[in-house]
């Protein structure tokens, strides 16, 4: 649709098309980049064997086993959460001051390394890479919104549950988090809607660039007035761009709110754990300011709008006018 639009636009104009290579959108960091190494307590055990009667043993055995040296990401942080509730109630029985000072130095430690945990909870998990995979291509033209609304949805409950937790408020119930990543693993349309992103700039631009060179050679009308290669350039603005185009733009437009905007603040949320190598992709895939790609189809869409306002102006054809 895109290529077509600026072959069209490029023979209304009577020029020759020019098709500019499309980028690669911004491509997520591969999983042992964007996971972070949790630091490690060591309990004594004889200590350990001390706190018979406390919950806090129960938790830290389930560690201890077998299936606790494997944890993936989200049972470690409920781990996590569990650890510091346990030992929070059990410190009030503890007898001896030495261990309640070391079930106390284990909390801290715990609550500092909180971050990074939740950080592994969430981007650093196998199912996000399906969800923004790039190997789905664009965005499919009359793409059905609901998936997208779904997935925003989800996200929605997971930062308000992350915004608790960096306010230190640690009674969550994160079953509902496992559904969360069962939804990321099964759905592509963070990826697809980059790809589009991408694809939109370039070919926007390639148009854009048409109509400035029509625009700083002859002029498509003289004197305001109206002429019959005018007339083409019209109908073709209407039927291809109005009600082809634009529609694309705004199911693109949506879902980046629904979704993207949302997947933003995810990683914005946790910005004190972010790895360096995660922060280029935040900018430039996610990130609504400064140089990335969504800024940049702002830009391509408003010079494009520009553009072709100035063009039919000549023929006292401009939009909205």
């Amino acid at each position: 649709m895109m290529d077509e639009y600026v072959e069209r636009t490029a023979r209304v104009l009577e020029l020759e098309p020019r098709f500019s290579a499309i980028a690669d959108a911004p491509r997520l960091p591969r999983r042992r980049e964007r996971q972070l190494p949790v630091p490690e307590l060591e309990i004594d055990m004889l200590d350990f064997l001390s706190l018979y009667g406390c919950d806090l043993q129960v938790v830290v055995g389930e560690k201890n086993s077998i299936m606790g040296r494997v944890m993936q990401p989200l049972n470690r942080l409920r781990y996590e959460l569990r650890f510091i509730e346990a030992a929070r109630e059990c410190l009030p029985d503890i007898e001896r001051e030495e261990l309640a000072d070391s079930v106390r130095e284990a909390v801290d430690g715990k609550l500092e390394s909180l971050p990074v945990v939740v950080w592994n909870a969430t981007w650093g998990v196998e199912e996000i890479e399906s969800l923004l995979t790039l190997a789905k291509g664009p965005l499919p033209v009359d793409a059905i919104g609901a998936t997208a609304a779904a997935l925003g949805k989800d996200l929605e409950r997971l930062n308000g549950a992350i915004r608790k937790l960096n306010r230190k408020e640690l009674a969550l119930d994160l079953e509902f988090v496992g559904r969360v990543h069962q939804h990321w693993d099964v759905e592509y349309r963070a990826g697809q809607v980059l790809n589009s992103a991408v694809l939109l700039i370039t070919r926007l631009q390639d148009a854009t660039g048409l109509i400035r060179q029509r625009l700083e050679g002859r002029p498509l009308c003289f004197e305001g007035k109206a002429n019959n290669q005018a007339r083409i350039v019209q109908s073709m603005f209407f039927s291809v761009y109005v009600e082809r185009v634009q529609p694309y733009l705004a199911d693109v437009s949506r879902v980046r709110a629904e979704l993207i905007e949302p997947l933003a603040e995810l990683a914005s949320l946790q910005q004190a754990a972010m790895p360096a190598s995660f922060r280029s992709y935040f900018e430039q895939g996610l990130a609504q300011e400064g140089g990335g790609v969504w800024h940049r189809l702002d830009q391509a869409t408003d010079n494009h709008t520009r553009a072709w306002q100035q063009l039919l102006e000549q023929c006292g054809m401009r939009p909205g006018a």
